[in-house]
């Protein structure tokens, strides 16, 4: 499963620019907000390219930063923040 900044920021119990804000710090994400490092950090981070057409400018491409899920709990660590509690679901138990 693959996060946006913005739903990673979520997770972590901050917003997306002060997520953005801490990465850009610790040199995780360059000036374009994606990673700094992509081969280092390619368990945790990703680049999503997209792309689509425009009617007067013609092909239009984007590119933006996804996390992956183990890079929730590596970016806690790597940013000193504290992961919500998650309630343990007892729905399975025998």
């Amino acid at each position: 499963m693959e996060r946006t900044l913005a739903k990673a920021a979520a997770c972590l119990g901050t917003t997306r620019p002060k997520l953005i804000k801490l990465m850009r710090e610790k040199g995780l994400l360059n000036d374009r907000n994606l990673p700094a490092f992509p081969a280092r950090d390619r368990e945790y981070l990703r680049v999503k390219d997209s792309n689509w057409f425009h009617a007067e400018l013609g092909m239009q491409y984007s590119q933006s930063t996804r996390v992956r899920q183990p890079g929730i709990a590596w970016l806690a660590e790597q940013l000193g923040l504290t992961l919500p509690h998650i309630p343990t679901d007892h729905r399975d138990a025998a």
